[in-house]
């Protein structure tokens, strides 16, 4: 496997629609306002959280339970902000929409102003030829209220190529979160 540059996910944004929308510049102010950065980097793409979030509450006083997750275990929140409650956690997507080549993985790691800030960004590979928005979730490991910021950057996605084509993709599993277009819960 190797990691790819700045110029082979700015051509394969543009040929193959990899990242709808593409900034081909890392953008770090919009208007005179300080933004958490996005868009192209040197070895990956830093994607941005969209304006909707789902916002763990225990309001039914649930049991976090992957085979039976309750999705009335979250508060639905839409607006350029979200405050998630200390030592809990939220749900999002990208802006992005991601199609995944068939020989290529990712990686998608938080990005480090918001990991200073005890902001931990959480998101499983983009297996290949997987596509769709990305639903992220965003750990507060703090014992404060924190600010996540729509629109602006969130997590820096790295992209990998193989050295031969996998023999069976995401898509040819018909992979139960391809194609999502929402925050997705959980499912089995």
């Amino acid at each position: 496997m190797s990691l790819k540059s700045d110029r082979w996910i700015r051509r394969m944004a543009i040929q193959q629609k990899m990242i709808e929308p593409f900034s081909d510049t890392q953008v770090r102010e919009e208007n005179g306002q300080k933004k958490v950065s996005y868009g192209l980097s040197s070895y990956g793409y830093d994607l941005r959280v969209a304006r909707e979030f789902k916002v763990f509450t225990n309001v039914y006083n649930s049991i976090v339970d992957p085979k039976d997750f309750r999705s009335d275990s979250f508060v639905d929140i839409q607006g350029d902000a979200c405050i998630i409650p200390p030592n809990s956690f939220a749900l999002a997507r990208s802006v992005e929409y991601f199609r995944i080549p068939r020989n290529v993985l990712t990686l998608c790691i938080g990005k480090s102003t918001y990991a200073r800030c005890g902001i931990i960004v959480n998101v499983t590979p983009f297996e290949p030829e997987w596509e769709g928005y990305v639903t992220l979730e965003i750990s507060n490991t703090t014992p404060l209220p924190a600010k996540i910021y729509a629109g602006e950057g969130l997590a820096q996605v790295l992209f990998f190529t193989a050295d031969e084509v996998c023999e069976t993709s995401y898509a040819d599993r018909k992979g139960k979160y391809m194609g999502q277009t929402a925050i997705t819960c959980p499912s089995l």
